[in-house]
């Protein structure tokens, strides 16, 4: 889809009337109707994000705020296609996805409201729609993972275009249908054009790559030595480690520099332009982007935090040093032609 110019459309301003207060002794009687009023405010969010590791965020932020969260979870691209579906009928308030694609498209269908930058001023402008419609709450990096037994470390990869060289012949581990190898290759054919993309992914297939449904499982493979190298998302090194209480044989490879190897989605909240819930949703928004919110997203899930006040663990590398390629997340969402080249190239 060709870039859109789209008219920003002026929200307007609720006015709060403040009502005066009839003093009385019934104190205890104005108290309860407060507390009452309090209880009953409760917004939508359709979550892509697990609700086993999401939910806990939510009841934090339930028990602090008072305000409900009703949650529909799913898949992220699932959950934008039903929110397209919806339109201007959807009964979500919220929309936490994720990644960057499957928000990318609501923001596309002009579906969200502008964020306020007092809200999202913490977050890096390369890590939010450059319309404001969403913005990052962690990031996830790719890399390439492998295995230091069977892998000399200077001997790993520097470029992805290394891995379609005979040295790799069987030895790859690759997710095409999970949504993180999709990103990147809607990555590439930002950076790289249709033609080069094709032609990577050709090369790809013919070196033989091992095919896996998820990210762990290649990981585990690694492990394994069932396969040296894999492409996935940085926490998964961690995440595997802690669950098989060691340190398994698999460590995180970068490429160079701007390589789209490099790539950095993020999980990204956006609020319905037609949400009658703004304030309690800025307040989830908010909550999300606080530095405790955020330290915590770091421990649980080894994620980057995308504000600067936040380091990641022992033994990440900084958010700055990443060394991430040029993309535009906001153009992310065009799955379709991603998907396409992938049926092409035989992936899929």
């Amino acid at each position: 889809m060709g870039q859109n110019k789209r008219m920003l459309k002026k929200t307007s301003i609720l006015t709060w009337l403040l009502l005066p207060l009839i003093l009385t002794s019934c104190a205890t009687e104005k108290t309860s109707s407060d507390t009452e009023n309090n209880s009953t405010t409760s917004i939508t969010v359709y979550s892509g994000r697990n609700e086993k590791f999401i939910k806990p965020f939510f009841d934090e932020f339930e028990k602090n705020t008072g305000i409900k969260i009703s949650a529909r979870y799913g898949d992220s691209a699932e959950l934008a296609a039903q929110i397209l579906e919806e339109g201007v009928n959807s009964p979500a308030d919220v929309f936490l996805s994720q990644d960057a694609g499957a928000i990318g498209a609501i923001a596309a269908n002009d579906l969200l409201s502008i964020l306020n930058s007092s809200s999202t001023s913490v977050v890096l402008d390369k890590f939010k729609d450059p319309n404001s419609y969403w913005v990052g709450i962690t990031g996830r990096a790719r890399v390439l993972a492998y295995n230091p037994i069977l892998v000399d470390e200077t001997s790993v990869p520097k470029s992805i275009d290394e891995l379609t060289n005979p040295k790799w012949k069987s030895k790859i581990g690759i997710a095409p249908t999970n949504s993180s190898f999709q990103s990147f290759v809607s990555a590439m054919l930002q950076v790289r054009g249709e033609a080069a993309t094709l032609t990577w992914l050709e090369e790809l297939v013919a070196n033989d790559p091992q095919v896996f449904e998820k990210n762990g499982q290649i990981v585990e493979a690694i492990d394994a030595k069932v396969i040296e190298v894999g492409l996935v998302n940085h926490y998964y090194v961690y995440e595997i480690s802690k669950s098989k209480g060691r340190n398994i044989d698999v460590v995180n490879g970068y490429f160079e520099a701007g390589d789209v190897g490099n790539l950095l989605n993020v999980s990204a909240l956006g609020i319905l332009k037609t949400s009658q819930n703004i304030d309690p949703s800025y307040q989830l928004l908010d909550f999300l982007l606080s530095k405790e919110s955020q330290a915590n997203f770091v421990e649980q899930s080894f994620e980057y935090s995308l504000i600067s006040t936040v380091n990641p663990p022992i033994g990440m590398p900084k958010l700055d040093e990443l060394q991430i390629p040029n993309v535009d997340l906001a153009n992310l969402y065009d799955l379709k032609k991603t998907q396409d080249l992938l049926i092409s190239s035989g992936l899929l």
